[in-house]
């Protein structure tokens, strides 16, 4: 059955991805389905409202209108507090929901409304990997060196710091918490600017298989507390990458350990989308990136990517593709059936019914 497909425009502060591209719309519609594009969705990621028009999309100019007239919402962020009130009742949302952070009075809403949710975050295949969080979590790790040189630099508050030292003069030195995928990109973009690299994981399979991909260029460790305690001392810059997917990130460096770092060091937190993993972070925005704590500089910015808007666009709907054309194609009960990874990212909130008068 044909359904109506929105895609609004994201409102969250600097945030210029896109819920859908002008090519998925043209596969959607010449399926049948009718798609819904808010003027100015996709100037962020450099798609023209043009563009959407001529793959067949209808442009919308009322802010709340995709959302009343669709049946399945794209998104890249969960909706907005305003947004949340023009969701429609048994609206499906697919999204980078991070339910796990999601104040509990929008998941009351939410319920409310019967809402149907595919949290991209955790759509999981049965190895573990989630796949439409996976190209994000490439691009968010491969931007933490460009950001590091950058607050490195003595105009930016850090310690005056060349990433990859000159003849005569040692590189700095980095410490990355976690050798998951966000943690391997940052390694891996780290090293290519010329940095030392210390890479710490609680899981030796994680830390040989790093060992292994970098041909032992970089240092591994196990991470515990007294190991933790020691590279805080004299890293130069320290990354925070480790997740539990489904729930608030654990807390791994405390405040004291940041306390012992150099004055200048940089601190960047890529669990802070959920929750933080060092004590001493706070959500920050791009456009006020950074904070000091005991001197040391911390940019703890949720949604890294959604600064590279195209690229990230076209990236994770590279991979969540698939999980919308099923949706499309068969609506959200009978895709969750035909699909285990998309069943395990999706909550469908029943709506409490009313009792009958007696």
């Amino acid at each position: 059955m044909p359904l109506k497909i929105g895609i609004p425009k994201e409102r969250h502060t600097s945030e210029f991805r896109v819920g859908l591209t002008p090519v998925g719309v043209s596969i959607l519609t010449k399926r049948g389905h009718q798609c819904y594009v808010e003027k100015g969705a996709g100037i962020g990621s450099n798609f023209s409202d043009t563009e959407f028009e001529q793959a067949g999309a209808r442009i919308t100019y009322d802010e709340a209108e995709v959302f009343r007239r669709a049946d399945i919402i794209l998104k890249v962020q969960r909706p907005t507090e305003e947004e949340m009130s023009w969701v429609a009742d048994h609206q499906t949302i697919m999204a980078f929901m991070m339910l796990a952070v999601t104040p509990p009075h929008q998941l009351r809403l939410l319920e409310e409304k019967g809402t149907a949710v595919v949290s991209y975050e955790r759509i999981e295949e049965r190895n573990g990997m989630l796949p439409v969080l996976y190209p994000l979590s490439q691009i968010g790790g491969r931007m933490t060196a460009q950001i590091a040189a950058q607050y490195l630099q003595n105009n930016r508050g850090g310690k005056g710091i060349l990433l990859g030292g000159v003849a005569g003069v040692p590189p700095a030195d980095v410490v990355i918490i976690g050798a998951g995928v966000v943690g391997m990109n940052a390694a891996q973009a780290f090293l290519g600017m010329g940095a030392r690299i210390i890479l710490l994981d609680h899981d030796l399979h994680k830390l040989q298989t790093a060992h292994e991909y970098f041909d032992g260029r970089i240092t591994t460790m196990v991470s515990h507390d007294a190991n933790l305690k020691r590279v805080c001392k004299f890293a130069d810059v320290l990354v925070g990458a480790v997740q539990n997917p489904g729930e608030p990130a654990p807390l791994i460096i405390t405040r004291e350990m940041v306390a012992s770092m150099r004055p200048g060091s940089v601190v960047i937190d890529m669990s802070i989308d959920q929750g933080g993993c060092i004590e001493t972070s706070r959500p920050m925005q791009h456009n006020d990136p950074i904070f000091m704590v005991d001197g040391v500089v911390h940019y703890c910015v949720p949604n890294l990517p959604g600064v590279v808007g195209r690229t990230s666009t076209h990236a994770f709907l590279n991979a969540a593709w698939p999980f919308i054309q099923l949706v499309a194609e068969h609506g959200i009960e009978q895709a969750v059936e035909l699909n285990a990874a998309l069943h395990r990212g999706t909550v469908i909130f029943q709506r409490e019914k009313t009792p009958e008068p007696a």
